[in-house]
Protein backbone atom coordinates (compact mmCIF):
# COMPACT_ATOMS: atom_id res chain seq x y z
CA UNK A 1 0.00 0.00 0.00
CA UNK A 2 1.31 3.15 -0.62
CA UNK A 3 2.08 6.08 1.62
CA UNK A 4 0.04 8.28 0.05
CA UNK A 5 -3.61 5.61 0.27
CA UNK A 6 -2.73 5.45 4.06
CA UNK A 7 -4.09 8.87 4.30
CA UNK A 8 -7.60 8.42 1.90
CA UNK A 9 -10.55 10.01 3.76
CA UNK A 10 -12.18 6.15 4.92
CA UNK A 11 -8.85 4.60 5.29
CA UNK A 12 -8.15 2.86 8.51
CA UNK A 13 -4.81 1.64 10.08
CA UNK A 14 -3.72 -1.57 12.17
CA UNK A 15 -3.38 0.28 14.78
CA UNK A 16 -7.24 1.40 15.28
CA UNK A 17 -8.75 0.61 18.08
CA UNK A 18 -12.13 -1.12 18.12
CA UNK A 19 -13.35 1.15 20.29
CA UNK A 20 -12.85 3.98 18.88
CA UNK A 21 -14.28 2.33 15.33
CA UNK A 22 -17.60 1.52 17.07
CA UNK A 23 -17.67 4.61 18.78
CA UNK A 24 -17.11 6.44 14.49
CA UNK A 25 -19.83 4.04 13.38
CA UNK A 26 -22.10 4.76 16.79
CA UNK A 27 -21.78 8.69 16.05
CA UNK A 28 -22.87 8.70 12.21
CA UNK A 29 -26.37 10.47 11.56
CA UNK A 30 -26.41 9.28 7.63
CA UNK A 31 -28.28 5.66 7.11
CA UNK A 32 -26.16 4.78 4.43
CA UNK A 33 -22.87 5.81 5.87
CA UNK A 34 -23.83 4.20 9.53
CA UNK A 35 -24.51 0.88 7.58
CA UNK A 36 -21.58 0.80 5.45
CA UNK A 37 -18.87 1.77 8.07
CA UNK A 38 -20.61 -1.00 10.64
CA UNK A 39 -20.34 -3.78 7.61
CA UNK A 40 -16.55 -2.61 7.06
CA UNK A 41 -15.48 -2.96 11.08
CA UNK A 42 -16.89 -5.87 11.03
CA UNK A 43 -15.16 -6.98 8.53
CA UNK A 44 -12.22 -5.29 9.88
CA UNK A 45 -12.12 -7.30 12.93
CA UNK A 46 -12.87 -10.64 10.78
CA UNK A 47 -9.16 -9.68 9.31
CA UNK A 48 -7.39 -8.81 12.26
CA UNK A 49 -7.30 -5.16 11.15
CA UNK A 50 -8.37 -3.54 14.33
CA UNK A 51 -7.01 -3.87 17.54
CA UNK A 52 -8.62 -3.52 21.18
CA UNK A 53 -6.07 -0.29 22.81
CA UNK A 54 -7.94 1.25 25.04
CA UNK A 55 -9.89 5.22 24.43
CA UNK A 56 -11.50 7.32 26.03
CA UNK A 57 -15.20 6.54 27.29
CA UNK A 58 -17.63 9.38 26.51
CA UNK A 59 -19.50 10.72 29.34
CA UNK A 60 -22.27 11.29 29.90
CA UNK A 61 -23.88 8.60 27.37
CA UNK A 62 -23.75 9.92 23.48
CA UNK A 63 -27.03 10.45 21.81
CA UNK A 64 -26.17 7.87 19.05
CA UNK A 65 -25.74 9.49 15.28
CA UNK A 66 -29.35 9.21 13.69
CA UNK A 67 -31.17 10.93 10.96
CA UNK A 68 -33.40 13.89 11.12
CA UNK A 69 -36.43 12.04 10.46
CA UNK A 70 -38.07 9.74 12.11
CA UNK A 71 -39.54 12.45 14.24
CA UNK A 72 -39.10 10.91 18.08
CA UNK A 73 -42.07 10.93 20.18
CA UNK A 74 -43.13 9.26 23.06
CA UNK A 75 -44.49 5.98 22.48
CA UNK A 76 -47.72 6.68 23.60
CA UNK A 77 -48.07 9.16 20.66
CA UNK A 78 -47.12 6.69 18.16
CA UNK A 79 -50.49 6.24 15.96
CA UNK A 80 -52.17 2.79 15.87
CA UNK A 81 -51.00 0.67 13.02
CA UNK A 82 -53.85 -0.81 10.78
CA UNK A 83 -53.11 -3.74 8.34
CA UNK A 84 -56.21 -2.55 5.90
CA UNK A 85 -54.19 0.13 4.53
CA UNK A 86 -51.23 0.71 2.66
CA UNK A 87 -49.85 3.29 4.85
CA UNK A 88 -51.03 1.63 8.10
CA UNK A 89 -49.05 -1.61 6.18
CA UNK A 90 -46.02 0.52 5.60
CA UNK A 91 -46.09 1.99 9.45
CA UNK A 92 -45.85 -1.28 10.58
CA UNK A 93 -43.22 -2.05 8.06
CA UNK A 94 -41.45 1.18 8.97
CA UNK A 95 -41.92 0.47 12.87
CA UNK A 96 -39.57 -2.90 12.85
CA UNK A 97 -37.20 -1.02 10.62
CA UNK A 98 -36.93 1.83 13.18
CA UNK A 99 -36.13 -1.25 16.12
CA UNK A 100 -33.49 -2.79 13.38
CA UNK A 101 -32.16 0.71 13.49
CA UNK A 102 -31.37 0.89 16.97
CA UNK A 103 -30.27 -2.65 17.29
CA UNK A 104 -27.35 -1.03 15.39
CA UNK A 105 -26.70 1.68 17.75
CA UNK A 106 -27.48 -0.76 20.78
CA UNK A 107 -25.03 -3.99 19.58
CA UNK A 108 -22.08 -0.74 18.56
CA UNK A 109 -23.00 0.73 22.61
CA UNK A 110 -21.90 -3.04 23.69
CA UNK A 111 -18.93 -3.47 21.95
CA UNK A 112 -17.73 0.81 22.43
CA UNK A 113 -19.23 0.97 26.24
CA UNK A 114 -17.65 -1.95 27.93
CA UNK A 115 -14.12 -2.76 28.15
CA UNK A 116 -12.00 -5.83 29.39
CA UNK A 117 -13.72 -8.53 27.70
CA UNK A 118 -12.73 -11.53 26.28
CA UNK A 119 -11.98 -10.49 22.31
CA UNK A 120 -15.59 -13.07 21.69
CA UNK A 121 -17.33 -10.62 22.87
CA UNK A 122 -16.14 -7.94 21.21
CA UNK A 123 -16.91 -10.49 18.04
CA UNK A 124 -19.84 -10.92 18.54
CA UNK A 125 -21.21 -7.87 19.13
CA UNK A 126 -19.81 -6.66 16.32
CA UNK A 127 -21.49 -9.54 13.84
CA UNK A 128 -25.05 -8.54 16.16
CA UNK A 129 -24.38 -4.97 14.81
CA UNK A 130 -23.39 -6.20 11.30
CA UNK A 131 -26.29 -8.18 11.23
CA UNK A 132 -29.13 -5.78 12.75
CA UNK A 133 -27.45 -3.41 9.98
CA UNK A 134 -28.83 -5.98 6.97
CA UNK A 135 -31.85 -6.44 8.64
CA UNK A 136 -32.69 -2.71 8.27
CA UNK A 137 -31.24 -2.58 4.83
CA UNK A 138 -33.65 -5.08 3.32
CA UNK A 139 -36.75 -3.64 5.14
CA UNK A 140 -36.16 -0.30 3.94
CA UNK A 141 -35.82 -1.61 0.77
CA UNK A 142 -39.01 -3.35 1.14
CA UNK A 143 -40.44 -0.17 2.43
CA UNK A 144 -39.20 1.65 -0.44
CA UNK A 145 -41.31 -0.95 -2.63
CA UNK A 146 -44.68 0.12 -0.75
CA UNK A 147 -43.74 3.77 -1.70
CA UNK A 148 -42.49 4.66 1.49
CA UNK A 149 -39.34 5.30 3.46
CA UNK A 150 -37.52 5.25 6.86
CA UNK A 151 -38.24 8.42 8.28
CA UNK A 152 -42.12 9.13 6.66
CA UNK A 153 -43.59 7.76 10.24
CA UNK A 154 -43.12 8.97 13.61
CA UNK A 155 -41.26 6.28 15.94
CA UNK A 156 -40.31 6.32 19.74
CA UNK A 157 -36.37 5.67 21.33
CA UNK A 158 -37.75 2.99 23.95
CA UNK A 159 -34.92 0.98 22.75
CA UNK A 160 -32.44 3.26 23.60
CA UNK A 161 -33.70 4.50 26.76
CA UNK A 162 -32.74 1.64 27.83
CA UNK A 163 -28.96 1.68 27.25
CA UNK A 164 -29.04 4.73 28.65
CA UNK A 165 -30.13 3.34 32.09
CA UNK A 166 -28.00 0.41 31.79
CA UNK A 167 -24.47 1.94 30.72
CA UNK A 168 -23.29 1.36 34.35
CA UNK A 169 -23.14 -2.39 34.52
CA UNK A 170 -22.55 -4.76 31.26
CA UNK A 171 -24.88 -7.08 33.53
CA UNK A 172 -27.59 -4.75 33.61
CA UNK A 173 -27.28 -4.76 29.80
CA UNK A 174 -27.07 -8.01 28.87
CA UNK A 175 -30.09 -8.75 31.25
CA UNK A 176 -32.25 -5.87 30.10
CA UNK A 177 -31.92 -5.26 26.72
CA UNK A 178 -30.94 -8.80 24.69
CA UNK A 179 -33.10 -10.90 27.60
CA UNK A 180 -36.22 -8.54 28.00
CA UNK A 181 -36.36 -6.19 25.17
CA UNK A 182 -34.85 -7.80 22.17
CA UNK A 183 -36.22 -11.03 23.33
CA UNK A 184 -40.09 -9.61 22.98
CA UNK A 185 -39.18 -9.82 19.41
CA UNK A 186 -38.93 -13.50 19.62
CA UNK A 187 -42.62 -13.63 20.66
CA UNK A 188 -43.84 -11.01 18.62
CA UNK A 189 -42.35 -11.64 15.22
CA UNK A 190 -44.73 -15.07 14.37
CA UNK A 191 -47.84 -13.18 15.29
CA UNK A 192 -46.66 -10.60 12.64
CA UNK A 193 -45.65 -13.24 9.87
CA UNK A 194 -48.97 -14.75 10.13
CA UNK A 195 -51.02 -11.01 9.86
CA UNK A 196 -47.90 -10.50 7.07
CA UNK A 197 -48.87 -13.87 5.29
CA UNK A 198 -53.10 -12.25 5.26
CA UNK A 199 -52.49 -9.37 3.34
CA UNK A 200 -50.10 -11.32 0.58
CA UNK A 201 -46.88 -10.09 1.55
CA UNK A 202 -44.64 -13.07 1.35
CA UNK A 203 -41.79 -10.72 1.19
CA UNK A 204 -42.17 -9.23 4.48
CA UNK A 205 -42.77 -12.65 5.73
CA UNK A 206 -39.10 -13.91 3.85
CA UNK A 207 -37.30 -10.84 5.57
CA UNK A 208 -39.11 -11.60 9.10
CA UNK A 209 -37.98 -15.40 8.84
CA UNK A 210 -34.39 -14.10 8.57
CA UNK A 211 -34.62 -11.35 11.59
CA UNK A 212 -36.35 -14.47 13.70
CA UNK A 213 -33.07 -16.53 12.81
CA UNK A 214 -30.58 -14.08 13.47
CA UNK A 215 -32.67 -12.61 16.41
CA UNK A 216 -32.38 -16.01 18.64
CA UNK A 217 -28.61 -15.91 17.83
CA UNK A 218 -28.53 -12.17 19.19
CA UNK A 219 -30.65 -12.98 22.34
CA UNK A 220 -28.40 -15.88 23.10
CA UNK A 221 -25.51 -14.12 23.13
CA UNK A 222 -27.03 -11.59 25.63
CA UNK A 223 -28.34 -13.91 27.38
CA UNK A 224 -24.47 -16.09 27.53
CA UNK A 225 -23.00 -13.21 28.71
CA UNK A 226 -25.46 -12.60 31.52
CA UNK A 227 -24.65 -15.95 32.68
CA UNK A 228 -20.78 -15.88 32.73
CA UNK A 229 -21.08 -11.80 34.59
CA UNK A 230 -23.40 -13.74 37.06
CA UNK A 231 -20.95 -16.57 37.75
CA UNK A 232 -18.13 -14.09 37.98
CA UNK A 233 -20.14 -12.13 40.89
CA UNK A 234 -21.49 -15.31 41.84
CA UNK A 235 -24.82 -14.77 41.61
CA UNK A 236 -27.63 -16.61 40.92
CA UNK A 237 -28.87 -15.55 37.27
CA UNK A 238 -32.35 -16.13 37.32
CA UNK A 239 -32.82 -14.70 40.62
CA UNK A 240 -30.83 -11.88 39.43
CA UNK A 241 -33.22 -11.53 36.17
CA UNK A 242 -36.01 -11.42 38.18
CA UNK A 243 -34.80 -8.82 40.97
CA UNK A 244 -33.50 -6.48 37.90
CA UNK A 245 -36.99 -6.59 35.69
CA UNK A 246 -38.50 -5.43 39.34
CA UNK A 247 -35.83 -2.75 39.67
CA UNK A 248 -35.99 -1.47 36.19
CA UNK A 249 -40.23 -1.87 35.80
CA UNK A 250 -38.63 -3.68 32.68
CA UNK A 251 -42.32 -4.34 30.29
CA UNK A 252 -43.69 -7.38 31.23
CA UNK A 253 -44.22 -10.50 29.09
CA UNK A 254 -48.03 -10.30 26.97
CA UNK A 255 -48.59 -13.89 25.56
CA UNK A 256 -48.55 -15.56 23.43
CA UNK A 257 -44.48 -16.37 24.40
CA UNK A 258 -42.02 -17.82 22.11
CA UNK A 259 -41.59 -20.54 23.90
CA UNK A 260 -38.95 -22.72 21.60
CA UNK A 261 -37.23 -19.55 20.41
CA UNK A 262 -36.72 -18.38 24.05
CA UNK A 263 -35.25 -22.09 24.64
CA UNK A 264 -32.87 -21.95 21.64
CA UNK A 265 -31.76 -18.52 23.05
CA UNK A 266 -30.34 -19.80 26.33
CA UNK A 267 -33.85 -19.29 28.58
CA UNK A 268 -34.12 -22.32 31.38
CA UNK A 269 -37.48 -24.69 31.71
CA UNK A 270 -37.66 -22.84 35.14
CA UNK A 271 -37.59 -19.30 34.15
CA UNK A 272 -39.90 -19.93 30.75
CA UNK A 273 -42.15 -21.63 33.43
CA UNK A 274 -42.72 -18.21 36.04
CA UNK A 275 -41.94 -16.53 32.59
CA UNK A 276 -45.82 -17.87 31.22
CA UNK A 277 -47.05 -17.43 34.50
CA UNK A 278 -46.38 -13.90 34.40
CA UNK A 279 -47.13 -13.23 30.63
CA UNK A 280 -51.22 -15.03 31.37
CA UNK A 281 -51.21 -12.69 34.38
CA UNK A 282 -50.19 -9.41 32.25
CA UNK A 283 -52.92 -11.23 29.87
CA UNK A 284 -55.32 -11.03 32.26
CA UNK A 285 -54.76 -7.69 33.53
CA UNK A 286 -55.46 -6.30 29.89
CA UNK A 287 -58.87 -7.58 29.72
Amino acid sequence: MGEDARHLPGHHTMTDSIFNRAHHCLMIDDVDEKLRATHALHAAWLGGEVGMAAAPLAVPTPVPGRPEKPELVPATEVPRRRLGTPRGHAALIHSIAHIEFNAINLALDCVYRFRDFPRDYYGGWLKVASEEATHFALLREHLRGMGFDYGDFLAHNGLWDMAVKTTHDPLIRMALVPRVLEARGLDATPAIMNKLRGIGDQRGVEILEIILRDEVGHVALGDAWFRALCSTRGLDPEATFAGLMRQFDAPRLVAPVNVDARRAAGFGQAELAALLADAVSAGAQNH
